[in-house]
């Protein structure tokens, strides 16, 4: 199911939107020239396309596991998974390894192992004995010529930054091709290329941040940014049960069990999509010393406690109207 629509920001201003449903989450693509939308979207979904078939671990046919085949042996990969395996790398380094590429196992063991929409919302009890060790730094990735050595026994995960680096690299394709601006919104990852509209590109910041012309349920504001990127981690967003005991999909590589955090939901904006991912993805990881972390790096960022409480720091942009 997709929507196309409409939307008026200023007196003199409107954008294009047109949204549906595609690797597991929400797409939304918005854009400054109405006459530019199909061919956005478009590009879009043939990007979305070449994504899953590069990074699903869902789909036995995909290249992250076909993998599993050549597993301790270099092996030449597609640039798109290179640079997702890249992205999620990234991700390690920056976080000292928080955000963790090599959970494949431990939320397959939680569950988490199908497509998202297909786990059941209530399960039996899991005896879960596994105390994850993180071994990303063993991961031999030649970004440049596509060259990669996965150890043996090692399933990687790239959900938590694949979406934002593609919307990352989709904005910039899209914006450079049709010559106008556009949002790009994966889920909770969200990124803008080309000439902002006037007033910044309006979202609607929440458990997943989103249109801020729909409904909010829980804590949200209206804010606007004009280039880079914005993202939200939540435990809220995608929950299942288990003999009783609430799994999230944030977990803690400690532990290879979901992050215990004061904070249900963590935005930041940050120069790109992936960069933002990364931060607010830590920080709920981090728990009270994210605070101080993003304030440290300068990353605006709203964080929001488990009863709802919010705290704005490092310059977080102000609330506007819709």
């Amino acid at each position: 199911m997709s929507t196309t629509s409409t939307l008026r920001r200023t007196k003199s201003a409107r954008l294009h939107a047109s949204a549906w449903g595609a690797i597991g989450t929400t797409v939304r693509i918005v854009v400054t020239d109405a006459a530019q939308l199909d061919s956005a979207r478009a590009m879009l979904t043939d990007d979305l396309a070449i994504l899953d078939a590069a990074c699903s671990r869902f789909r036995p046919d995909s290249e992250l596991m076909q993998l599993r085949a050549n597993a301790g042996q270099p092996t030449t990969i597609s640039p798109v998974l290179a640079g997702a395996i890249g992205a999620a790398l990234r991700g390690a380094r920056l976080t000292d390894g928080d955000v963790d590429p090599t959970l494949g196992r431990a939320i397959e063991t939680l569950g988490y192992d199908r497509d998202f929409a297909m786990v059941p919302a209530n399960g039996g009890a899991l005896r879960v004995t596994i105390r994850h060790i993180p071994r990303w730094h063993q991961i031999e990735l030649d970004e440049a010529a596509c060259l990669l050595t996965v150890p043996v026994g090692m399933r990687l995960d790239l959900g938590a930054t694949a979406k934002a680096w593609a919307a990352d690299r989709s904005a910039e394709r899209i914006a450079e091709a049709l010559s106008c601006g556009v949002l790009v919104s994966l889920g909770g990852d969200i990124a803008v290329a080309g000439e902002a509209p006037r007033g910044g590109w309006s979202i609607r910041v929440q458990d997943v941040t989103g249109d801020p012309h729909t409904p909010s349920a829980g804590p949200s504001g209206i804010i606007a940014i004009t280039k880079g990127g914005l993202a939200t981690s939540s435990t809220t967003a995608r929950r299942w049960q288990r003999g009783g005991d609430i799994m999230h999909h944030i977990l803690d590589p400690r532990t290879g069990r979901p992050a215990d955090s004061i904070w249900r939901t963590v935005s930041v904006a940050a120069g790109s999509a992936l960069d933002a991912n990364i931060a607010s993805t830590a920080a709920i990881i981090r728990g009270h010393r994210a605070a101080g972390w993003l304030a440290k790096l300068g990353l605006p960022a709203r964080l929001v406690t488990v009863d709802g409480s919010v705290t704005t720091i490092a310059g977080w942009p102000a609330e506007v109207s819709s």
